[in-house]
């Protein structure tokens, strides 16, 4: 789960473009692809894969079959992947009737497969980023209050507003304007390539219990800075958490 919301922002599948920067995969320490301006796919709508041309892998690519078949690229072949005397079984994939040429002659390898991911030298999380989408976390003076079973459990005047493109605004509050005697940590993690991991709490007020409608990032990445430490409720999942900005209810079901 990551700020899931309608996202009226998407690219057409079956999109490419060229990158401008450097990608590069390792797995244990050994280099596997290495590409000055990696092909850029969109196999769906909202985020893209890495495809490199033949040259741009060091790792010698083994046939393994036929691999399943995509909506908006057509049928695959997968690839067992052989590096530092080790095989990755299935960890890389052709399709061979995409829609453009150079879609057609690359491979793109299987995000987990690999431990390291750098863009430039930048390590990458989760899955390539767009170069489509935009983070800004600005400060700002609107006045957010959150209640819950008829107690506010949040104020501030002082929140960081982060946009993300194709997203609605979230609200993110200092701790010492939330009532964190009511929140709960939970096990369940997040992550998003352009803010990082982020942790969740549990909302209790009297007999309510709201799992995970609220989460934070105590590291996020260098996009999302300013919200570091601060915590952000969800009130898109339940009907008994209000949310509102400047007096107006927001976010509601």
């Amino acid at each position: 789960m990551s700020d899931i919301v309608e996202n009226p922002f998407v690219i057409p599948p079956g999109t490419a473009r060229r990158g401008q920067t450097r990608i590069r995969a390792f797995s244990a320490g050994e280099l596997v692809a290495d590409a000055d301006g990696a092909l850029l796919v969109w196999e769906n709508s909202y985020f893209p894969r890495y495809f490199f041309a033949p040259g741009d892998l060091e790792a010698e690519l083994r046939p393994a079959g036929q691999g399943p078949r995509s909506r908006s690229l057509g049928p695959s072949e997968v690839f067992d992947v052989v590096v530092g005397g080790r095989m990755l079984e299935r960890a890389a994939r052709r399709y061979g009737e995409a829609p453009a040429e150079e879609m057609r002659e690359s491979f793109t390898l299987t995000w987990s497969a690999f431990d390291t991911w750098l863009e430039e030298d930048e390590v990458l999380h989760t899955h390539p980023r767009s170069p489509y989408v935009r983070i800004d976390a600005l400060p700002s003076g609107r006045h957010v209050r959150v209640v819950a079973g008829g107690e506010v459990v949040a104020e501030s005047r002082r929140p960081v507003m982060l946009t993300e493109t194709g997203l609605g605004p979230r609200y993110y509050l200092p701790r010492a304007d939330v009532r964190m005697d009511l929140l709960t940590p939970t096990d369940t993690v997040s992550h998003c390539p352009y803010k990082g991991s982020a942790s969740y709490w549990t909302l209790n007020v009297g007999e309510l219990e709201l799992t995970d409608v609220v989460w934070g990032y105590d590291t996020p990445l260098r996009e999302a800075l300013r919200v570091a430490g601060l915590v952000c409720f969800w009130p898109e999942k339940s009907a008994d958490l209000e949310f509102y900005v400047d007096g107006e209810r927001v976010g509601r079901p």
